[in-house]
């Protein structure tokens, strides 16, 4: 097994955190989107796909791109996706319309797709069974550090400007010099490669996995304007707010391996879904805007959890000459799901009003949890 330095180690942490920013720093500003391009039709939809648009092509491109990592090299990969990450992410800062801003928000997804599908099969590459839960919680729990900054600064930005908060995808630039310096690529022996394009073993996996975004997206799309439009918050205590979260999802990756060694990746993923599920309700019942402190550590928590199985469950089953492969189809399936969590849930928002879709989507994560259980027993 190769040593691997703590450069090494913290340029991978680094990489990771980029890929928590493909969405977070920009999220203070949808709402103000929403100002800024008032005379826009269905301005209200279009600031939501800021989010969701890079996911988008996340989900379309990642199985492609992981060919094209493969071909080139993870290293040469990451370097040239970071550098399109900081242009096409800051293009915010100057772009005219709406229009032109969503565009670029696609482009940009291809710079976060290649980042994640180097950083998860790098971390297969580096480290082996124990030693690789343990650093995947301390990634995750850097990922979620990582997210308070560029939240909180992206809140006070929005205060200031709705454009400021796209400079922050600028610190791009950055780790590139890292990536160059610090990263190396693992040999693996081609001789023992299967024929199959992917192990058939991942299929139910890749499901979970859309799954969870479907469900745990509704945060950044929905809750920005629940705590602004009808709690009246500021962008910097709406950043706050959302902060919180990404503390405890840092405790929810630590304790994962903790949870491993008690339980399978199935219980895990249950446990992780019913937490969301009790922080939805908890939401649902938010009179104060005070209280979202509360409920953002519960959905934070059992979101950190979630992810950070997901992820280390794949890389368990996944062949080790198909990492590539196989974390392009994981990060494909998590970005479909982020895209058509807004397009699935918006609509019932509509109906129903967005503090009942609280409630009613966590009420109805517990029902369907207790009847799995249930089944599981019988």
């Amino acid at each position: 097994m190769t040593h691997i330095s703590f450069s090494t180690k913290f340029t991978l942490l680094l990489l990771a955190m980029m890929t928590m920013m493909s969405n977070v720093a920009v999220v203070t500003t949808l709402p103000l989107l929403s100002e800024a391009f008032k005379d826009v039709d269905n301005i209200a939809f279009l600031s939501r796909m800021m989010i969701t648009l890079p996911s988008l092509a996340i989900a379309l491109l990642a199985p492609f791109l992981g060919h094209l990592v493969y071909r080139f090299g993870k290293k040469n990969s990451a370097v040239v996706a970071l550098l399109f990450f900081a242009f096409t992410g800051s293009a915010g800062l100057y772009l005219e319309t709406i229009y032109e801003i969503l565009a670029s928000r696609f482009f940009f997804g291809i710079s976060i797709a290649v980042l994640m599908i180097v950083s998860t099969s790098l971390i297969g590459d580096y480290f082996k069974n124990e030693a690789r839960h343990k650093f995947m919680g301390m990634q995750s729990a850097f990922m979620s550090i990582g997210g308070i900054f560029f939240i909180v600064g992206g809140g006070l930005l929005s205060d200031i400007n709705w454009r400021y908060p796209f400079g922050i995808y600028l610190v791009g630039l950055v780790i590139a010099f890292f990536v160059a310096k610090f990263l190396f690529e693992v040999k693996i022996d081609e001789t023992k490669e299967e024929d199959e394009l992917l192990n058939s073993n991942l299929i139910p996996i890749y499901f979970l996995a859309f799954l969870l975004m479907v469900i745990f997206y509704i945060l950044p799309t929905q809750i920005p304007f629940l705590i602004i439009n009808v709690f009246h918050a500021s962008g910097t205590m709406t950043g706050s707010i959302i902060a919180t979260a990404f503390v405890f999802n840092a405790l929810g990756a630590i304790s994962f391996t903790k949870l491993k060694k008690r339980f399978d990746f199935a219980t895990i993923y249950l446990i992780g879904m019913g937490i969301i599920g009790v922080g939805f309700i908890c939401i649902g019942f938010v009179s104060d805007v005070h209280y979202f402190f509360i409920t953002s550590p519960i959905m934070g928590f059992g979101g950190g959890i979630l992810m950070t199985n997901i992820t280390a469950w794949m890389l368990s089953k996944a062949h080790h000459t198909k990492r590539v492969k196989s974390s392009s189809y994981l990060t494909s399936s998590l970005f479909m799901g982020q895209f058509f969590s807004p397009i699935v849930t918006y609509p019932i928002v509509q109906m129903i009003g967005i503090e009942n879709f609280f409630e009613s989507i966590g009420s109805f994560i517990l029902i369907v949890l207790i009847m799995i259980v249930l089944l599981k027993k019988r």
